[in-house]
């Protein structure tokens, strides 16, 4: 008999692990949402209403009107299910219209409408680089593209966060081979943006494609909600691929890569991850498409958006907060440990506020966090409240903090 390990004793062993030290991981079902409320019920008990404050929905359209209106629309004339992989028979008109609407949004020649961002990522590191080509990434960049290098079979080296320096390093490294120096653009657990516009130098003199997981930055950042590449005042020569997800800022499902024709459609012909599923619904597609021209030509949701961040900043260091340096609407509170990070995320909500408790491995050890995220359908007294909660908190499970705080006016 072969002397092989009881993986699901492997598995338990893991799992009282994470239990220990307060790291496991738990979903809580939500029955019903109105606006920035969600009826929540944990363990088959009643449910409870709560203030969401952990939404990726930045702009509030995930409920809006034209966006489930277009999807029940399409799903009554067109079905439930695209009925095919995009090569085969699965592509429909109202995935091309969303393609062609995003390449315009972004100025850009082509996109490519993909299931995930996950996805997304995997297909464009597995579509790009194979054995002796190189990846270079930002430490702190979104797992998908950790876990789509190592899929690509190629070399991959990670930069200090941030430091443009630290991929330059990397790249002299790995001077063989081609490479990719990708780099999320506004960064999902500390909401900082990316240094862009240095990469692109780098890139260009490394002879490196820069490519940007742009996830939580198109639709909330940038002239005209164009993200974090425009905002750099980058274009498709510098930025020749980027990707963004549709169901963040924009509400709805899936993701689109965006940028180079020829890059776009070589990954269309060959990036396995788009080749072998079966497309996205085309009502999907249609609610989508609704988002994207709310985001563009609806400016008041990320100038609303932006007076919220400022908000909440202010009354957090007012009440001596420890924010970390963000300027979108992911706006972190380290808490240190993850007992106090638990032990605050369940007053929350007890005071009927969800805020996600993020501990290791998401972000490293001992920077535990509660990660707040705003949307442009909260309003001024919900933050205001939260801030606050926030502070009884902290003052009740970190009195060393609490008593150098200051009030709150």
């Amino acid at each position: 008999m072969p002397d092989r390990p009881d993986l699901r004793a492997r598995v338990r062993a893991a799992r009282d692990s994470r239990i220990a030290a307060q790291a496991q991981r738990v979903r809580r079902i939500v029955a019903r949402r109105d606006g920035m409320r969600c009826e929540v019920h944990d363990d088959g008990g009643a449910g409870r209403w709560l203030q969401n404050f952990c939404s990726n929905d930045y702009l509030g359209l995930a409920a809006h009107f034209q966006v489930s209106g277009a999807l029940q629309d399409a799903a009554a004339l067109h079905g439930a299910g695209s009925g095919g992989s995009h090569l085969v028979s699965g592509h429909h008109a109202l995935h091309d219209a969303l393609e062609r609407e995003i390449a315009d949004w972004l100025q850009v020649p082509a996109a490519l409408l993909l299931g995930s961002g996950f996805a997304a990522n995997l297909a464009v590191l597995q579509g790009l680089l194979g054995e002796g080509d190189a990846c270079v990434q930002d430490r702190l960049n979104h797992a998908s593209l950790i876990d789509a290098a190592r899929l690509a079979g190629c070399r991959l080296r990670r930069y200090p966060h941030g430091d443009a320096q630290g991929a330059l390093r990397q790249l002299r490294t790995l001077a063989d081979g081609a490479a990719v120096l990708a780099t999320d653009g506004v960064f999902s657990m500390d909401g900082d943006v990316a240094p862009l516009r240095e990469l692109s130098i780098i890139a260009r003199v490394q002879r490196a494609l820069l490519y940007v997981d742009d996830a939580h930055g198109v639709g909330v950042i940038g002239p005209e909600g164009r993200g974090s590449v425009a905002d750099a005042r980058l274009d498709v020569d510098a930025v020749p691929l980027q990707l963004v997800t549709l169901g963040k800022a924009l509400g709805s499902c899936g993701a689109v890569l965006a940028g180079d024709a020829d890059l776009v459609a070589h990954l269309a012909e060959t990036a396995r991850p788009y080749v072998y599923t079966t497309a996205l619904p085309p009502a999907v597609a249609a609610a989508a498409l609704a988002a994207v021209r709310l985001a563009r030509h609806e400016h008041w949701r990320r100038e609303r958006l932006t007076t919220l961040v400022q908000r909440f900043r202010l009354r957090a260091l007012r009440h001596g907060l420890d924010l970390m340096p963000s300027d979108t609407p992911i706006q972190p509170v380290r808490c240190g440990d993850n007992a106090t990070a638990l032990a605050m995320s369940r007053a929350l909500d007890a005071a009927g506020f969800w805020v996600a408790a993020i501990r290791p491995p998401t972000v490293p050890e001992g920077q535990a966090r509660l990660r707040v995220t705003l949307s442009a359908a909260h309003a001024d007294a919900d933050v205001d409240a939260l801030v606050d909660a926030i502070a009884a908190a902290r003052d009740a499970h970190v009195p060393a903090i609490a008593a150098t705080a200051s009030p709150a006016p």
